[in-house]
């Protein structure tokens, strides 16, 4: 207990925070609580730090916000790279004043902070990289976790998330930082005005085109976060009639009170969408995230009355679909987890086609031809020349342009993927998601698949294993018509495996094939969660 009560309290002679100190004097006495708040230091993970929101070096606070911010702006200086950093930050607890105070670590180092002018959603800090030509950005947002975590998401200057060796050197220099109350700070930067979301939406307005069908009823929800007032604008000034929007969270709460996980792919989170999509009359509904970079999208069966969420694969082969349609060429990219359709399409429209590791920041790197980008995880990157990242705005304004066009024909976003399924078979994809209370389980279930791959998946022989370690902790599973990957989830303490199954349309009967699609899942998800040992 000694070496450990040390290390707290040496911890607090050197928190900036009042608060943050009064946090953990209060817990001072309670080992278990201390063991964890000092079992390491948060690491840059996916694009940059995410974390729970307490007092300690493992976790989101001031303390370890300042550190990151000198340390990212002593990268910066040690690189050589002039310009200002531009900082953004949604509506979670301790957003505002994470911004403010890497800010202020900016000017204290003397390099101009621009401060975004309220909270905004993380595609519009992406796009205003680029767009004042600054040296790098960071958004504070901890996306679609749950409430009481927050993180610090870092962007290059032309716009893109880290990736290696720059995560690494900006880790090593916040570590060199030293004493944080030793650390100068200057004033509060500058405050942007208006000017840089209008320029964001101008942007998003070009990836539509201007004389195609506007008669669409959209209902959405920003999820009690920050993306409502862009969205409504945008498809507004695109055209579109003022979409119906869910009243209980239309306005940020940083307590998601409506929600179990502020996350459009957790069950029940768009309950409230569906029920106002339904009373509203919509042809679609849409969801953002709380920060706006990813989007969620339902249609409603003309046959049965019924909606349905759409998988993001089947979003993003839609949208990469209307592109190509659209006469878009370029490279169409996506991840190693996601369905294996879109190289189909690519193939068959002579189309480049690029598949990365997970993440965007993978993503928006899969070539410099790169016209369209995708992740299953509902994230979606259809202009990759106004935001190099995911955009949950521009990738609803897509939606609803393919949509409205389906409607002036009488079709639904349910009758092109049957298209698609005619063309190119049925890719039906699905996801074992276990979340974990300990992340040793997830390194024990991924050494046991490791250790035991299985033989053979839907009584078809496994023809390939490939195990993409030390590059990244994925293993791939193949066998006939069947795929699994799984790997660890990059921001929550979840174990994934992600599932396809491709079933051939014989006769022109989509139904049954997508009816055998759903029993192979069923079926694969059982072998899966067996090979896994859970």
């Amino acid at each position: 207990m000694s070496d450990l009560r040390a290390e707290a309290e040496a911890w607090l002679a050197d928190d900036p925070d009042p608060a943050g100190r009064d946090e953990l004097r209060a817990v001072l006495d309670d080992h278990q609580e201390l063991q964890d708040r000092f079992a390491g230091p948060l690491t840059f993970g996916t694009a940059g730090l995410r974390g729970p929101l307490r007092a300690g070096p493992n976790g989101m606070n001031l303390a370890v916000v300042r550190g990151a911010a000198a340390g990212l702006v002593r990268w910066l200086r040690d690189s050589g790279v002039e310009g200002p950093l531009v900082v953004g930050y949604d509506a979670r607890h301790g957003s505002k004043a994470f911004a403010e105070e890497t800010a202020r670590v900016a000017q204290g180092a003397g390099r101009r902070a621009l401060l975004l002018p309220r909270p905004l959603p993380t595609p519009v800090l992406a796009f205003a990289v680029r767009h004042l030509k600054a040296a790098a950005g960071v958004m504070v947002t901890a996306s679609h976790n749950p409430p009481q975590d927050n993180g610090y998401k870092v962007y290059l200057g032309d716009g893109s998330q880290i990736v290696p060796p720059a995560d690494r050197e900006i880790e090593r220099a916040i570590r060199a930082v030293g004493p944080l109350l030793d650390v100068p700070l200057g004033d509060a930067g500058t405050t942007l005005g208006e000017d840089v979301v209008d320029a964001y939406v101008d942007g998003a307005l070009r990836t539509v085109e201007p004389e195609v069908p506007r008669d669409l009823v959209v209902a959405y929800t920003p999820m009690h976060g920050v993306g409502k007032d862009v969205f409504v604008r945008t498809i507004t000034e695109a055209g579109y009639p003022e979409p119906a929007v869910v009243a209980e969270q239309a306005e940020p709460d940083p307590d998601f009170p409506t929600v179990a996980f502020p996350n459009p792919e957790e069950p029940g989170a768009t309950d409230l969408l569906i029920a106002l999509a339904t009373a509203a009359g919509a042809d679609i509904a849409i969801a953002n995230d709380p920060d706006a970079d990813r989007c969620a999208v339902a249609y409603r069966n003309d046959a049965s009355g019924a909606w349905r969420l759409l998988r993001g694969d089947e979003v993003g082969v839609l949208l990469a679909d209307h592109l190509m349609r659209r006469g878009v060429k370029g490279r169409y990219a996506t991840t190693i987890v996601s369905s294996s359709l879109l190289s189909r399409m690519c193939e068959a429209h002579g189309m480049p086609y690029g598949e990365t590791l997970t993440g965007f920041k993978w993503i928006v790197r899969a070539g410099d031809d790169l016209v369209y980008g995708y992740e299953e995880a509902l994230g979606y990157c259809v202009a990759p020349g106004h935001v190099r990242d995911k955009d949950g705005i521009t990738a609803a304004l897509l939606v609803c342009e393919l949509a409205a066009g389906l409607k002036s024909e009488f079709k639904s976003l349910g009758d092109r993927l049957d298209e698609l399924a005619l063309q190119h078979g049925v890719h039906a994809t699905d996801q074992l998601s276990v979340r974990v209370d300990d992340l040793a389980d997830i390194a024990a279930a991924m050494a046991t698949i490791r250790r035991r791959p299985p033989v053979a998946l839907l009584d078809e022989p496994v023809h390939a294993v490939e195990d993409l370690l030390p590059d990244a902790d994925v293993l791939i599973v193949r066998a006939g018509p069947a795929r699994v990957v799984v790997r660890p989830s990059g921001t929550e303490p979840k174990l994934k495996a992600y599932l396809e199954v491709v079933e051939q349309v014989t006769d022109g009967d989509v139904a049954a094939a997508r009816e055998r699609a759903r029993a192979g899942l069923a079926a694969l998800r059982t072998e899966t969660a067996t090979a896994l040992g859970l």
